[in-house]
């Protein structure tokens, strides 16, 4: 997951999904994806330190690999990158 700051910075983390108790991974669903869109601030725990990001300062989030399980209204599926974003300065 990289988050991309206003100020023009980027920072990126790994993220695991949550192991179920049958040894599956958890999937994610689209209300947890909106649920978590909604929060000001998101949490994400390191194995040496917690970072606390506040979400009014990102101007753009991106999840590698695509999450393919979110569909849906306002979700837009079979889309394909043009252009990568330019910022000018």
């Amino acid at each position: 997951m990289t988050f991309h700051y206003m100020n023009g910075q980027s920072e990126s983390f790994n993220l695991y999904a949550p192991v179920e108790s049958d040894g599956s991974t958890q999937t994610f669903q689209l209300v947890e994806v909106r649920h978590l869109l909604n929060k000001d601030w998101w949490i994400i725990n390191l194995p040496d330190q917690t970072v606390f990001v506040n979400i009014d300062n990102v101007v753009k989030v991106e999840v590698k690999p695509a999450i393919d399980q979110l569909k849906g209204e306002d979700v837009f599926t079979n889309a394909e990158r043009v252009t990568a974003l330019n910022r000018s300065r």
